[in-house]
């Protein structure tokens, strides 16, 4: 697929209408608020677990073939053209990066690069190797979840969205995203299905 053939989307990192992202915002609160280490970490392994089988129920010939989805809810515009290798990529930096996020909070240190979501996106010509990658950085957000490290850290590190969070509020972040991301690969897989 040439760069002409893509669809127009708006630029990574456009973010979200400001309602959805006012909606956003309160029903991650309200998660916050209600979850803890335990609920969090269990929303994770449930993500992960339906999307390796999302990923397993699709011919491994297509899970690079990108499909153009409508925008999910809490799913920037720029994300809906990608293949499910892609969208394992983009978890594989996210996951990646709040694994390393939460280990530095609660090492009583603030990353000095700024969260950004244009600098997680996925790279167009990504392979097969990237569902190894993929699970090593799911590997990488539990072993921190699961530590025994106190979460609930007096430093903060800021979301592009959701402002400073703690350790525990990135933990809270990490199984949200996961789902999104879920309901993604099952938007990519109706696609492939009806093509």
């Amino acid at each position: 697929m040439s760069i002409a053939d893509l669809p127009q989307l708006a630029p990574p990192g456009a973010g979200l209408p400001l309602v959805e992202l006012w909606a956003a915002r309160l029903l991650f609160g309200l998660t916050r608020w209600r979850g803890n280490r335990e609920s969090f970490v269990a929303r994770f392994e449930q993500e992960r677990a339906a999307i390796r089988a999302l990923v397993k129920s699709c011919p491994e010939t297509r899970r690079g073939e990108r499909v153009l989805i409508i925008r999910l809810r809490g799913l920037e515009d720029s994300s809906r053209n990608w293949s499910v290798w892609m969208t394992l990529d983009h978890l594989r930096i996210t996951n990646t990066a709040v694994a390393q996020v939460i280990t530095a909070l609660t090492q009583g240190q603030v990353p000095k690069r700024k969260a950004s979501t244009a600098a997680v996106k996925p790279s167009a010509t990504v392979t097969a190797e990237v569902e190894d990658e993929y699970e090593r950085s799911c590997d990488a957000v539990l072993k921190v979840l699961t530590d025994g490290t106190e979460l609930k850290t007096r430093l903060r590190f800021a979301h592009p969205w959701f402002g400073p969070l703690s350790g525990l509020g990135w933990a809270a972040m990490a199984g949200m995203h996961m789902g999104l991301h879920r309901a993604q690969i099952q938007s990519i897989l109706a696609g492939l299905r009806s093509a």
